[in-house]
Protein backbone atom coordinates (compact mmCIF):
# COMPACT_ATOMS: atom_id res chain seq x y z
CA UNK A 1 0.00 0.00 0.00
CA UNK A 2 2.60 2.48 0.48
CA UNK A 3 3.76 2.27 -3.10
CA UNK A 4 0.40 2.69 -4.09
CA UNK A 5 -0.12 5.89 -2.08
CA UNK A 6 3.21 7.40 -3.64
CA UNK A 7 2.17 6.60 -7.01
CA UNK A 8 -1.73 8.16 -6.59
CA UNK A 9 -1.08 9.92 -3.50
CA UNK A 10 -3.30 8.62 -0.15
CA UNK A 11 -6.39 9.86 0.29
CA UNK A 12 -6.89 10.00 3.82
CA UNK A 13 -7.47 13.36 5.95
CA UNK A 14 -4.07 14.70 7.12
CA UNK A 15 -4.46 16.60 10.53
CA UNK A 16 -1.25 19.21 10.02
CA UNK A 17 -0.39 22.62 10.56
CA UNK A 18 -1.42 23.01 7.04
CA UNK A 19 -4.20 21.37 7.12
CA UNK A 20 -7.04 23.84 8.96
CA UNK A 21 -9.80 21.01 9.43
CA UNK A 22 -9.30 19.26 12.52
CA UNK A 23 -11.41 16.61 11.87
CA UNK A 24 -13.82 14.83 14.19
CA UNK A 25 -13.85 10.95 12.89
CA UNK A 26 -17.38 9.34 12.06
CA UNK A 27 -17.28 5.94 13.24
CA UNK A 28 -19.70 4.86 15.26
CA UNK A 29 -23.88 4.72 14.40
CA UNK A 30 -24.41 6.41 17.76
CA UNK A 31 -22.57 9.84 16.89
CA UNK A 32 -25.55 10.67 14.75
CA UNK A 33 -27.35 11.17 17.72
CA UNK A 34 -24.65 13.15 19.10
CA UNK A 35 -23.84 15.48 16.47
CA UNK A 36 -28.11 16.12 16.16
CA UNK A 37 -27.75 17.31 19.74
CA UNK A 38 -24.34 19.11 19.14
CA UNK A 39 -25.90 21.02 16.26
CA UNK A 40 -28.82 22.72 18.69
CA UNK A 41 -26.04 24.97 20.16
CA UNK A 42 -23.93 25.26 17.00
CA UNK A 43 -23.66 23.65 13.25
CA UNK A 44 -22.03 20.07 12.22
CA UNK A 45 -20.39 19.59 9.11
CA UNK A 46 -20.41 16.32 7.91
CA UNK A 47 -17.97 15.36 4.74
CA UNK A 48 -18.56 12.23 3.59
CA UNK A 49 -15.51 10.86 1.74
CA UNK A 50 -15.03 7.74 -0.70
CA UNK A 51 -11.29 6.68 0.01
CA UNK A 52 -11.27 4.78 -3.71
CA UNK A 53 -12.60 7.81 -5.83
CA UNK A 54 -10.30 10.40 -7.22
CA UNK A 55 -12.92 13.09 -7.49
CA UNK A 56 -13.39 12.40 -3.96
CA UNK A 57 -10.15 12.76 -2.96
CA UNK A 58 -9.74 15.97 -5.30
CA UNK A 59 -12.90 17.73 -3.69
CA UNK A 60 -11.51 16.71 0.13
CA UNK A 61 -8.05 18.00 -0.54
CA UNK A 62 -9.45 21.31 -2.31
CA UNK A 63 -11.79 21.53 0.92
CA UNK A 64 -8.99 21.08 3.09
CA UNK A 65 -7.05 23.75 1.69
CA UNK A 66 -9.67 26.57 1.24
CA UNK A 67 -11.18 25.53 5.01
CA UNK A 68 -10.96 28.31 7.06
CA UNK A 69 -13.89 27.83 9.51
CA UNK A 70 -13.42 28.65 13.37
CA UNK A 71 -13.55 25.56 15.50
CA UNK A 72 -15.94 27.63 17.43
CA UNK A 73 -18.49 28.30 14.49
CA UNK A 74 -18.84 24.79 13.27
CA UNK A 75 -17.63 21.29 13.90
CA UNK A 76 -16.32 19.11 11.35
CA UNK A 77 -16.68 15.36 10.86
CA UNK A 78 -15.16 13.26 8.56
CA UNK A 79 -16.95 9.87 7.31
CA UNK A 80 -14.85 7.19 5.33
CA UNK A 81 -18.41 5.67 3.67
CA UNK A 82 -16.82 2.73 2.30
CA UNK A 83 -15.24 2.00 5.95
CA UNK A 84 -18.65 2.85 7.77
CA UNK A 85 -21.41 2.42 4.91
CA UNK A 86 -24.01 1.77 7.65
CA UNK A 87 -23.00 4.98 9.00
CA UNK A 88 -23.37 6.59 5.60
CA UNK A 89 -27.16 4.82 5.00
CA UNK A 90 -27.90 5.81 7.90
CA UNK A 91 -27.22 9.66 7.36
CA UNK A 92 -29.41 9.94 4.46
CA UNK A 93 -32.47 8.52 6.33
CA UNK A 94 -32.27 10.12 9.61
CA UNK A 95 -31.23 13.59 7.66
CA UNK A 96 -33.21 13.34 4.80
CA UNK A 97 -30.51 13.46 1.90
CA UNK A 98 -30.02 11.39 -1.32
CA UNK A 99 -27.05 9.91 -1.27
CA UNK A 100 -23.40 11.32 -2.63
CA UNK A 101 -20.07 10.85 -2.60
CA UNK A 102 -18.09 13.17 -2.15
CA UNK A 103 -20.59 14.64 -0.18
CA UNK A 104 -21.01 17.75 2.37
CA UNK A 105 -23.40 17.90 4.73
CA UNK A 106 -24.15 21.26 6.97
CA UNK A 107 -26.43 20.09 10.29
CA UNK A 108 -28.40 22.63 12.17
CA UNK A 109 -30.76 22.03 15.01
CA UNK A 110 -30.83 17.94 14.02
CA UNK A 111 -31.77 18.59 10.48
CA UNK A 112 -29.88 19.45 7.02
CA UNK A 113 -29.77 22.61 5.97
CA UNK A 114 -27.60 22.37 3.06
CA UNK A 115 -25.84 19.76 1.15
CA UNK A 116 -23.14 19.92 -1.69
CA UNK A 117 -21.21 16.89 -3.82
CA UNK A 118 -18.93 16.54 -6.16
CA UNK A 119 -17.33 19.95 -7.60
CA UNK A 120 -19.67 21.42 -6.00
CA UNK A 121 -18.28 21.15 -2.39
CA UNK A 122 -17.02 24.77 -1.61
CA UNK A 123 -15.31 25.66 1.66
CA UNK A 124 -16.55 29.79 0.50
CA UNK A 125 -19.93 28.80 -0.01
CA UNK A 126 -20.35 26.61 3.45
CA UNK A 127 -18.86 29.28 5.55
CA UNK A 128 -21.05 31.85 3.86
CA UNK A 129 -23.80 29.78 4.98
CA UNK A 130 -23.15 29.15 8.20
CA UNK A 131 -22.39 33.21 8.74
CA UNK A 132 -26.06 33.18 7.68
CA UNK A 133 -27.35 31.20 10.72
Amino acid sequence: MGLFNKIFGDSEPKDTSENAVKWNYLTDLDQLSDIAGESQSKPVIIFKHSTRCSISRMALKQFENQYSINAEKASPYFLDLLEYRPISNEIATRFDVVHQSPQILLIKDGKCIYTASHSDIDADDLANKIKAI
